[in-house]
């Protein structure tokens, strides 16, 4: 179990009421269409237990979550939500997924003879949904191989093939090819429900919608959509934000990451703080100590990127290279004390840092940062 930190002044803050703002925000914009949030990698560094609670209670259809020990972890807090597996797991697990009450992702003709063997010896009613590979070519079965593996499934009473869904390769990206692209999965994929139905197999969810065509493609919202990034106040792409001001509409992020100034020093131009001795500072500088490093999810390339933290109101750059475990931030002339509340992804005063920013600087993904934010780091809940 990874130590999560409570004796050093450096925290993660999540928001419970960012959570069910945006999950309101998104059941408005999707309107019939369902929203099953994805609370993987631990609810995408903020927590899955946390956002798992906040999302059900707040209305999402169901969870989402990668592996089996994520949804055993859920079932262990005691959420009785269906908990969907969005990926195909080995033979020797299936059956500890369905004693936990999980769906499972068919994705290949193995997987599906896995499932029966275990249905067939557990008995009940076990849920699966049926991952079609329309173009991602990561994992799913392939349009060719649904009649041997609806003879599998169909084959055992205790098994119920609750839906059925496919997943974009491109959804955020506005460039044409790609949305016909889209276009084309979404075509493979109504097929292959068409022949499924011509066999009497009729899954009442079907889902083919990520964060980014649950909002930018309407077609693609199907009876469920699996919204993730969303969830948590982010937008996959910036030019989604024109979908939520049509409804005056605007996500919130969840987290914030905040620190204090552990020490304070007087640094004469030409010094050259951390590791490396990296750059010299540009003029005589109070030079902080904060408590936050690589090693809880602040990349080693923000440096080299020019990256600013918030301290009094004020942004700050770094002094020196990251290292595992502090920072040491260029607070130039201004007046800084041991103490002081140090933002490093959130607003202080009137302005802010976002993960976004954090993606630019580090030529990276804010799913990557997001996800990216340390065990050792308390997540501190507030209802705002």
């Amino acid at each position: 179990m990874p130590v999560e930190g409570v004796r050093r002044p450096a925290w993660a803050q999540i928001s419970r009421g960012a959570l069910r703002h945006n999950l309101s925000v998104l059941r408005t914009v999707l309107g019939s269409s369902v929203v099953c949030a994805v609370v993987k990698a631990n609810g995408y560094g903020h927590g899955a237990v946390v956002a798992a609670q906040t999302l059900s209670e707040a209305g999402a259809a169901g969870l989402a979550v990668a592996i089996v020990d994520e949804g055993v972890e859920l079932r262990a807090a005691n959420l009785t939500d269906p908990i969907l597996l969005l990926s195909e797991v080995p033979a020797d697990t299936v059956r500890d997924a369905l004693e936990e009450s999980l769906t499972l992702t068919v994705g290949s003709l193995d997987g599906a003879h896995a499932i029966k063997d275990a249905a067939r010896h557990l008995g009940g009613r076990n849920r699966v949904h049926i991952k079609v590979d329309t173009g991602m070519h990561r994992m799913g079965i392939a349009p060719r191989e649904l009649d041997d593996v609806l003879d599998v499934l169909t084959s055992v009473p205790s098994i119920v093939i609750e839906g059925m869904y496919t997943h974009f390769a491109a959804a955020d990206s506005s460039d044409a090819a790609d949305r016909e692209f889209c276009a084309l999965q979404m075509s493979r994929f109504d097929e292959v429900v068409a022949r499924a139905a011509a066999r009497g197999v009729t899954p009442p969810v079907l889902h083919t919608a990520n964060s980014a065509a649950a909002l930018g493609i309407p077609a693609a919202r199907r009876s469920m959509s699996r919204v993730g990034l969303a969830l948590y106040g982010h937008l996959p792409d910036p030019s989604l934000q024109a979908v939520l001001d049509v409804h005056g509409l605007a996500l919130r992020p969840a987290l914030s990451l905040h620190a204090r100034v552990t020490a304070v020093r007087h640094l004469s131009a030409g010094e050259r703080p951390s590791y490396g001795r990296r750059r010299p500072l540009p003029a005589d500088a109070t030079v902080a100590t904060v408590p936050f490093g690589y090693a809880d999810g602040y990349p080693r390339r923000l440096f080299d990127a020019g990256a600013e933290v918030l301290i009094n109101g004020r942004r700050h750059p770094l002094a020196g290279t990251v290292t595992m475990d502090q920072l040491v931030i260029d607070c130039d002339d201004s007046a800084v004390n041991v103490g002081d509340e140090v933002v490093l992804l959130g607003r202080q005063g009137n302005d802010v840092i976002t993960a976004e920013m954090w993606a630019r600087w580090s030529s990276t993904i804010t799913w990557e940062i997001l996800c990216g934010i340390g065990a050792r780091v308390p997540r501190v809940v507030v209802d705002e």
